[in-house]
């Protein structure tokens, strides 16, 4: 693999090499995500190798290409961030809002990730190997997010369309004001949220659990898990219920 140097004006000598590396310690994220964001990308290099990214923020946000970006360390806020098609891996740890806002494509995350994992997220998946802080998948709207550890409080808040599998425990208020996202928990809860409740596991359940931790690569047995759903009573005003909302 050649190195990248600052600054990145073109990568047209990478169009034969794969991956291209691109070190972070003498390149700015601005010009790595110009680069990655090329209209000719995946001509240049469909496989990207990111070194050296010691908790910057912003890597690898909007992609919009059928590219692989592994980033060697630990990453800061909002990477991957907008992503559509492409296939992020981080090596690491992941900030606030990693995968925020994603529409298509893989982003995984090998160590564990801050607050707010895959919020307001349309489609694709994210995986994360470790544990997830609080708001993950918060006002999630068609994204699938797989956690292999534990999830903070407030996870799947107004979550809106998905699947959120949780091999571990969950903190206080999961679910809350929830739509029509499902949930699936394998270990504890601390709390439910408002209008988030305990459904029945059914065959198609089981089925549509076992795709999921095949694609996250996520050795568990779907019969060890419960699932979670909306009760829809909050999906009207009642004054009933006024003290919920």
């Amino acid at each position: 693999m050649a190195a990248l140097s600052t600054p990145l004006e073109t990568v047209d000598e990478f169009r034969e090499v794969e991956p291209a590396a691109v070190d972070l310690s003498v390149c700015e994220v601005r010009e790595l995500n110009a680069a990655l964001h090329a209209r000719d990308v995946v001509e240049k290099a469909a496989r990207w190798r990111v070194s050296s990214p010691d908790g910057r923020h912003n890597i690898a946000v909007g992609l919009d290409a059928g590219i692989e970006v592994e980033i060697d360390g630990h990453v800061g806020y909002y990477c991957a961030g907008m992503n559509k098609t492409a296939s992020v891996t981080v090596h690491g740890n992941a900030g606030v809002g990693v995968a925020e806002n994603m529409m298509s494509g893989t982003v995984r995350v090998r160590g564990n990730a801050s607050q707010s994992a895959g919020a307001t997220a349309h489609g694709g998946l994210l995986v994360v190997e470790g544990s997830a802080a609080a708001r993950c998948g918060i006002s999630m709207k068609g994204v699938d997010i797989v956690v292999g550890g534990d999830v903070g409080h407030m996870s799947a808040f107004m979550g809106q369309a998905g699947r959120l599998v949780i091999c571990g425990d969950a903190g206080d208020a999961l679910g809350d004001s929830l739509y029509e996202a499902r949930i699936y928990l394998r270990g504890s809860v601390k709390s439910l949220g408002a209008d988030c409740v305990e459904k029945e596991m059914r065959g198609e359940h089981l089925a549509e659990l076992g795709e999921l931790l095949a694609a996250a690569g996520m050795d568990a047995d779907p019969a060890a898990f419960r699932r979670y759903g909306s009760a829809r009573t909050l999906y009207n005003f009642s004054v009933d219920h006024a003290s919920s909302y």
